[in-house]
C-alpha cells in the first residue's frame, strides 16, 4: 500500500503563492452576526530553508479586491471610511521569524505597520500532476482594525457599535516551487 499523504520534509527554495489555490479571508462582527469576506487579488513568495524555522514569507494584498458578497458594502469598505483604497497602497505582510508553529511578521494596512503573530499549520509538500512541487500552509490571526486606522463605526442604543473591532484573518496558502536551493 502506498501513502498519498504529503511529505512533511522541507524542500529548500523559493515558492510563488498560487492564488487559484489559496485564500486570504476574514470575519468581523456586524450587529448580531458575522460578515465573512475575502480578498481576491494577492501575490506572494515563500522562501524555505532545510527546516520550517528557516521559512520566510512576503505577501501583497489588493484591498480593492475585497469581496463580501455585497457590492454596496464592498464599495463602502473601499471608501475613506475604511480602507481608503484611492489614497493608500495595498495591504502587505512580511515575516520576521517562524518557529514552525507561529510566524511573527509586520502587517501594514493604510500605511500603518504593526507586528502580528500568525498561528500556522504546515500542511506538507507534494508533487502536483504537472511535475511541479507544491507546499501548503494554513494560518490564522486576530487583529484590532482600529490599530490600523480602520475605525469607522455607527453607535447603537445602549452604547453598542454596529461593527466589531476584532477581525479574524484566515489564510490558506498553496505555493509552487520556482527555484530549488542546493
Amino acid at each position: 500500500m502506498t501513502s498519498t499523504a504529503p511529505s512533511t520534509d522541507v524542500v529548500a527554495g523559493v515558492w510563488t503563492i498560487d492564488p487559484s489555490h489559496s485564500e486570504v479571508g476574514f470575519t468581523v462582527r456586524h450587529l448580531m452576526s458575522k460578515v465573512r469576506g475575502q480578498f481576491e487579488k494577492f501575490e506572494g513568495k515563500l522562501t524555505t530553508g532545510t527546516t520550517l524555522a528557516e521559512t520566510a514569507a512576503e505577501a501583497t494584498i489588493d484591498l480593492n479586491s475585497i469581496n463580501t458578497r455585497d457590492e454596496q458594502r464592498d464599495g463602502h469598505l473601499r471608501s475613506g471610511d475604511f480602507f481608503d483604497t484611492e489614497n493608500t497602497g495595498p495591504m502587505t505582510f512580511s515575516s520576521l521569524s517562524f518557529d514552525g508553529a507561529t510566524a511573527k511578521g509586520t502587517l501594514t494596512i493604510k500605511g500603518v505597520a504593526r507586528e502580528v503573530d500568525l498561528d500556522v499549520e504546515f500542511l506538507g509538500i507534494d508533487k502536483d500532476p504537472w511535475g511541479g512541487t507544491r507546499i501548503g500552509f494554513e494560518a490564522t490571526t486576530e487583529i484590532s482594525r482600529k490599530d490600523f486606522g480602520v475605525d469607522f463605526n455607527i453607535p447603537l442604543d445602549g452604547g453598542k457599535l454596529l461593527i466589531g473591532d476584532a477581525v479574524k484573518i484566515h489564510l490558506a496558502v498553496e505555493a509552487v516551487l520556482e527555484a530549488p536551493q542546493a
